[in-house]
């Protein structure tokens, strides 16, 4: 799309960085929060990004093509094409661009920016509850490390919401306001004696070092204010310790000594079709539970035959994401927005995250989001519909402006079966085979999933309200209608965290196991899922990594 041109050109000095400490590959969540961690204690850190920098002055434009009823999600963004291929084999056909990005901020462009931690439970799912396994590390271990992510990108939160696992500290910033919306589920949950309460967003609501929230209600897939938080900051704070970014530049592979020890040097292209090769003491893999694994598959070799750091035979095994799951209810006459609007999700409910019977868990985590959008735009609504004339304009008055709903994350289980895989029959732009999806969400979401479609219809039957829409992703398509939001998915695990160097690919510093110098960053460590958007944890990981490295190469 011409308005949504990057930056960069073909003249920008692309050359390796000589003498560089660390190489990270990705310019996301964690590879921004590596690189600015490490670059700040004087490390020479280079970034290689296989997206461009996008000008932050085509947001608008960029939020005019989420609002264009033609465009698709993945459009907002520039995904899609032969350099974005993908395949996915499993029961459940996951959009992968549709939920990612390329480019310097990584998915964190286009993210909700709803930052809950995990819960204790989630990390001791085998010791507490006899299924799953549980991390080599405890909440506890990270509690300082979420304290940590949470002052560093500006949360928004609550510190007395109930339900949320421990706090050491307030939030840096005042909670986001319930809107007109949460307000009318606040009020039919007090009558069902469910709690709704306001999310931990990373969102100004007041001075911080991007500008305050001005309630655009675009904020996935597009924040134009710049009220939200996006890693993009973080590689420019990185930038301005000495850091070094190289954009456009997808790393083929990675190519290890003589002895298999240790990652000699990431070998990148340019659009210039040239081919160039940094060298680093330490790399970092920070390019998301997608194209992690598959990088690490492209670069197999005579002593690894089956994928780097893939002695164990676990790489890309044990994947795992959110299933979602949505109802839409219209409240017939009622304006819900109103006046008091704000970004996408400032509401939630986390009172069913916690299990039933937790001697006897029998569903997954719930993680509910009580959503910000008056429905599909009016436009949307008649490009979709048979109707015409008074019957159209009838349809869009009662559904426009009385829309309400709510989106929910459902924990799954992880198994060997689910994987991300290469698929050799399809290749990119480069000539390499394209990742492959294979997951199947199992019994243990689905039964998640009708609970929390179950609590946002009472919900939404409380107020009054005609639920027209209850589904997850393992049903069939909605019905006419635009779900609120896309909620869910969340790609995790592929390259999972573990002490047994049988079992897990990385160690609990996210080394992996079978490289010296290799560490992994991404949401592909976790053991198990949980219900939390995980891009909070992943940040905490990757503070406690980089302060890893820094002993490492301070030693």
């Amino acid at each position: 799309m011409s308005t949504n041109e990057s930056t960069t050109t073909m003249t920008t000095d692309r050359t390796p960085v000589d003498g560089a400490d660390v190489c990270v590959i990705g310019a996301g969540p964690a590879g921004a929060m590596v690189a600015y961690s490490l670059a700040k204690r004087g490390h020479d850190v280079v970034i290689l990004e296989a997206g461009p920098r996008f000008d932050k002055e085509a947001r608008v434009d960029r939020m005019k093509d989420q609002l264009h009823p033609t465009h698709s999600d993945n459009e907002i963004w520039d995904m899609g094409g032969e350099r974005d291929e993908y395949s996915t084999s499993g029961e459940h056909s996951w959009p992968v661009n549709q939920r990612r990005v390329k480019g310097v901020g990584g998915t964190s462009l286009h993210w909700g920016s709803v930052v809950p931690r995990l819960y204790e439970k989630d990390f001791e799912m085998q010791s507490r509850h006899g299924i799953a396994r549980d991390w080599p590390i405890s909440y506890e271990d990270l509690r300082p490390y979420y304290a940590q992510a949470e002052q560093e990108i500006g949360v928004a939160g609550d510190d007395e919401t109930p339900f949320f696992p421990p706090r050491e500290e307030s939030y840096p910033m005042d909670p986001l306001p319930l809107s007109y919306s949460d307000k009318l589920f606040k009020q039919a949950g007090e009558e069902l004696d469910i709690t709704v309460h306001s999310m931990p967003m990373a969102i100004n609501t007041g001075e911080y070092d991007r500008n305050e929230c001005q309630g655009y209600g675009t904020c996935q897939f597009v924040c134009p204010s710049g009220g939200k938080y996006s890693a993009d900051i973080h590689v420019r704070k990185a930038e301005q310790q000495g850091a070094t970014v190289i954009d456009e530049a997808p790393v083929q592979r990675l190519n290890h000594g003589p002895a298999g020890e240790e990652i000699t040097e990431a070998v990148y292209k340019t659009p210039d079709c040239e081919t160039h090769r940094q060298t680093a003491d330490t790399f970092v893999a920070a390019a998301g539970a997608f194209e992690t694994p598959r990088l690490l598959f492209l670069s197999e070799s005579a002593e690894y035959p089956n994928g780097l750091a893939n002695s164990s035979g676990t790489l890309g095994k044990y994947f795992m994401g959110h299933p979602p799951a949505g109802v839409i209810g219209i409240l017939p006459g009622e304006n819900t927005h109103q006046d008091e609007y704000g970004p996408v999700v400032s509401g939630g409910i986390h009172q069913f995250y916690e299990y039933d019977n937790p001697d006897d868990p029998q569903r997954g985590s719930v993680n509910m989001f009580t959503i910000n959008v008056a429905g599909p735009s009016p436009a949307t609504m008649a490009l979709q519909s048979d109707a015409i004339g008074d019957d159209l304009l009838n349809q869009v008055d009662a559904q426009f402006g009385s829309t309400i709903g709510v989106n929910m994350s459902i924990e799954m289980l992880p198994r060997e079966d689910n994987q991300i895989g290469i698929d050799r029959s399809t290749t990119d732009n480069h000539g390499n085979p394209v990742p492959d999806v294979d997951i199947t969400p199992g019994e243990f979401a689905r039964k998640g999933q009708e609970k929390g479609l179950q609590v946002g219809s009472n919900l939404i039957e409380e107020m009054g309200g005609n639920v027209v829409y209850a589904k997850g992703t393992q049903t069939a398509e909605h019905d006419g209608l635009t779900p609120l939001g896309k909620g869910g998915y969340h790609p995790l695990g592929g390259t999972r965290m573990g002490d047994d160097p049988t079992e897990s690919v990385v160690d609990p510093t996210l080394k992996t196991h079978d490289l010296d110098n290799l560490y992994i960053s991404s949401g592909g460590v976790f053991v198990t899922s949980g219900a939390s958007n995980p891009t909070l944890t992943i940040m905490a990981l990757s503070l406690k990594a980089a302060d890893h490295i820094h002993e490492e190469l301070q030693a």
